[in-house]
Parts: C-alpha cells; sequence; structure tokens
C-alpha cells in the first residue's frame, strides 16, 4: 500500500488475534476499512498490556492531513477477539496479503470469533 493509498484508509473495524503456541500468547491488531477495500496491521507484541499501550495514527477523513493517534486501549474497547491456533492465524496472515474480499474476511471472522 502506497502513501497516498494510507492517507486514504479509515478503518471501520479493529481486530486483535492472539495466537496461543507453545503455552505463550502472541497479539496482532488488524484495522479493515469495508468501504475502500484497506487492511493495516500491527504485530509483535508478547503481552496484552504492551498492545495496549501502543498509539495507533488513526485518521478521520479520507485525504485529511493530519492523523491523531490513539491508544490502542481505547480502540480495545470496540475490536473483535480472535483466538487463533498456529494454522487459523497462518490462514488469517494469508488472507490479509490476498486481495481484499469483504466476503471472505466476513467469513473468516465468523468462524474465528468468540461471541
Amino acid at each position: 500500500m502506497n502513501q497516498r493509498q494510507q492517507q486514504k484508509l479509515i478503518p471501520s473495524s479493529w481486530v486483535i488475534a492472539v495466537k496461543q503456541s507453545g503455552g505463550r500468547a502472541y497479539y496482532a491488531l488488524y484495522a479493515i476499512d469495508w468501504k475502500r477495500g484497506g487492511r493495516m496491521s500491527w504485530e509483535g507484541w508478547d503481552r496484552l498490556e504492551d498492545l495496549l499501550q501502543f498509539h495507533i495514527p488513526v485518521r478521520r477523513k479520507a485525504g485529511s492531513r493530519k492523523s491523531a493517534s490513539q491508544p490502542a486501549a481505547k480502540i480495545a474497547k470496540k475490536a473483535l477477539y480472535l483466538h487463533l491456533d498456529e494454522a487459523r492465524y497462518e490462514a488469517l496472515e494469508q488472507l490479509f496479503y490476498q486481495p481484499f474480499s469483504k466476503k471472505t474476511w466476513r467469513l473468516f471472522i465468523r468462524e474465528n470469533s468468540l461471541m
């Protein structure tokens, strides 16, 4: 995704994926913009507390020059949580790098979300 496309991205859904492997958890945060077909990710946390302290740049309007940052703790209130094993996490990563399809994303989220 180039810089111009990133400026137009306004996340409408947030997903926190938790991968369990070897008794350890790995956290990743995904932002999905359904209207524009965009997605972004931030990965690499071993503890939820570290993820919640991370500040995420968020755009309020498409094409705006300013971007505000929000702590992930504020976003976590409205995020979907996916608890995945290694195979399902690999499927999520593959889905993330394929061409965007709302139907495929919604099916994957519906299958893996805890409601």
